[in-house]
Order: structure tokens, then sequence, then C-alpha cells
């Protein structure tokens, strides 16, 4: 037996998820995305003492040295952001 589709009206999507009703039965995960977020790798030579720094931080914020760069890069580009007066 097929699939039944579930459809709805935008507006009765917008009704049911501002009552906070559960609405992933009508989505289609497998073609959602999150934009602005796709990952491109990149290489950065660190001196030692900067490599044990950040796995100190790391270990004790409980996360690891990719995560805690990321943290703190994301953290000062908004800063630098909001002192240029720029928004993304």
């Amino acid at each position: 037996m097929a699939k039944k589709e579930h459809t709805i009206t935008a507006e009765e999507l917008d009704r049911r998820f501002d009552d906070g009703e559960d609405i992933t039965e009508f989505l289609d995960l497998d073609q959602a995305f999150r934009p602005n977020l796709e990952q491109r790798r990149v290489n950065l030579d660190l001196p030692n003492w900067m490599i044990a720094c950040l796995d100190q931080e790391a270990k004790r914020v409980g996360v690891t040295r990719q995560s805690i760069m990321k943290i703190w890069m994301s953290e000062r580009i908004k800063a630098e952001q909001v002192a240029s007066g720029q928004r993304r």
C-alpha cells in the first residue's frame, strides 16, 4: 500500500505551527537544508603552544578542538561586524 501524502494550505500550516503543533508530517525533511552553512575545508598551520591552549580550553568546555575554534572565530567575526556596523 502506498504511503498517503499529507497536504494542507499554507495558512493551516502557519496556524498549526503558531499553535505549537507538530508539523513535521507535512515537511519533506529529505529535501531540507540550512542556507549559508555549506562547509569548505581549510588548512591552518598553528604553533604548538597555540594548539596546546586550544586543546586545554576545548577539554575544559567539553568540546573538540575544531568546535572551540569555530566558536571563537564565530564570536570574533560577529564582534567585528557589530563594531563596523555590518550585519550578515
